[in-house]
């Protein structure tokens, strides 16, 4: 998919914002060698850098990366496939935050993710699990379907795994997973709600849908889901979240 770094910056900060509780969860060593995957404006890279200098991103948006590069020029940031990578020095950790659920081809990324690992290196990872934004997606599948649009309305652009899915997969290419969590995290989004999160993420979705119709879906949606994720004035997204510890020995 397409990014557009500065409305992903200028709206949905909230991606990389949830981010930092998983750093946390890394809790960086000074000396470390860290490879961010899916680094995005490199927000959390920056914040990553502050504890140990030795950080790399990578990402497979060029906007992202061009947008990264130009606000954080004094770190490393690359334009690389999160299926296929592979760097010279291996890393001690792969911290990774809302991107795998991007990656459909999740076998390759496992084994990359494990070849550029030092022994005894880890991963900790965050990304959309079963069950996430089912109720946004379910009401725009059939929205874009009773308008006849049924090659979008049968689109797979994620891949939203169970925990035992996703540990399997680690697992088979020699991980050992030590942590996984799958949790409820409802979202608050900014206030065009379910529209503006469709139009950023699900855009793919709306390819070659007419600009009248694309309108008209969007409100249809939005209203749709208007009872269960509009509270208190807000908009929120249905997040289900897969968080993983695993070690390369």
């Amino acid at each position: 998919m397409k990014w557009d770094a500065k409305l992903y910056n200028a709206k949905h900060s909230f991606v990389y914002n949830y981010g930092e509780s998983l750093i946390e969860l890394l809790n960086p060593i000074l000396n470390e060698r860290i490879l961010d995957l899916g680094c995005g404006t490199a927000n959390l890279t920056k914040q990553i850098s502050d504890k140990t200098k030795n950080i790399v991103g990578i990402d497979s948006s060029l906007d992202m990366v061009l947008s990264a590069q130009k606000q954080y020029p004094e770190l490393e940031i690359y334009h690389e496939d999160a299926t296929n990578f592979n760097f010279d020095e291996p890393f001690d950790a792969i911290f990774s935050n809302a991107t795998l659920h991007w990656v459909l081809n999740y076998e390759s990324c496992a084994k990359s993710m494990f070849r550029n690992l030092n022994s005894n290196g880890r991963i900790v990872v965050e990304f959309g699990g079963k069950g996430n934004v089912q109720l946004i997606i379910e009401s725009l599948r059939k929205h874009l379907s009773s308008y006849n649009y049924l090659e979008q309305s049968k689109l797979k652009q994620w891949y939203f795994p169970s925990i035992g899915d996703y540990s399997q997969a680690l697992e088979k290419v020699g991980f050992r997973v030590t942590f996984a969590q799958h949790y409820d995290r409802l979202t608050e989004l900014n206030e065009n709600g379910i529209k503006d999160w469709i139009e950023m993420f699900g855009k793919n979705f709306l390819e070659n849908v007419k600009e009248e119709h694309k309108l008209e879906i969007l409100d249809k949606v939005q209203e749709e889901l208007r009872p269960e994720l509009f509270k208190s004035g807000k908009w929120y997204a249905d997040y289900k979240r897969i968080r993983i510890i695993a070690i390369k020995e």
